[in-house]
């Protein structure tokens, strides 16, 4: 939108419908929130009611005994390894078994599953489509 038209719009609508609607411009009972979900139900007689399968779990693992430290400066060094592939975690991980079978005879084509390989992405949380899933 240009300059001129929304100098325009201001002016035939009216300044205060310009401004951003914060939780300050409204009642003393507005409470405009930041965006989080509700984590139950308004009732008939105005009182909320609680839904225990609204409210967020998080799921935290126990840390006693770990090392490593949640903050990495920015100072300390970069990394000299390479950054992880598809085709380095292949290289690594899979090709050393097909090589191996392939030199005693005993690799077919038939039982990819034995390296890992599905068929089917049913079932799984995040599916692979079809323009990145070989077949």
């Amino acid at each position: 939108m240009g300059v001129l038209s929304t100098l325009m719009r201001g002016l035939v609508r009216g300044a205060d419908r310009m401004s951003e609607f914060t939780s300050k411009r409204g009642s003393r009972t507005h409470n405009k929130g930041r965006g989080a979900r509700p984590t139950g139900l308004k009732i008939s007689s105005r009182k909320f009611l609680s839904i225990r399968a609204m409210i967020p779990q998080f799921v935290v693992p126990d840390l006693e005994g770990f090392k490593l430290k949640p903050y990495v400066s920015y100072r300390s060094p970069r990394g000299t390894e390479p950054p992880i592939t598809a085709q380095s975690v292949f290289a690594e991980a899979v090709a050393p078994q097909i090589r191996k079978d392939f030199e005693e005879g005993t690799f077919t084509k038939d039982q990819l599953e034995k390296y890992g390989f599905e068929p089917t992405q049913d079932g799984k949380l995040f599916k692979l489509y079809p323009k990145n899933y070989v077949r």
